[in-house]
């Protein structure tokens, strides 16, 4: 499970209540929704806070480092609360349902030097693409 408010609470960063609904709906294990998701669910538990105000939490919350930018397709950005973990994505190929996976190895040292091109590497993303269970079911 993510531990998003209590880092947040850490930092001392400013917690009103628009920003603090943001945070509860980002918080959680396997959590990547879309800006408009977040602002859905952020509306049934707060519904005064405006869309400008959930979009402008978001980038404040990757600008601090707290919340992953994470885009596995062509559509839009989704937000991961798991920023401190290195993680990895698994990614269902007719739903969309995004899970963190944590593979055993490194990924920065599979990569042969002949294959960097002079690059020194510093972060590697890595995104598995398949079947979830429910749309292999269906």
């Amino acid at each position: 499970m993510s531990d998003l408010l209590e880092r947040l609470r850490g930092r001392g960063w400013r917690m009103t209540a628009q920003r603090r609904v943001v945070a509860e709906v980002l918080d959680g294990e396997h959590v990547h929704l879309t800006a408009d998701e977040v602002h859905a669910r952020a509306v049934a538990k707060l519904p005064e806070i405006s869309r400008a105000t959930v979009y402008n939490t978001l980038g404040e919350l990757v600008t601090l480092g707290e919340v992953l930018e994470v885009s596995t397709d062509q559509r839009a950005k989704r937000y991961d609360p798991n920023a401190h973990r290195p993680h990895h994505h698994l990614v269902c190929a007719q739903c969309g349902a995004i899970r963190d996976v944590h593979p055993v190895g490194n990924p920065l040292a599979d990569l042969p030097a002949s294959e960097r091109f002079g690059f020194t590497v510093s972060d590697v993303e890595v995104t598995y693409r398949g079947v979830c269970p429910n749309c292999a079911a269906a």
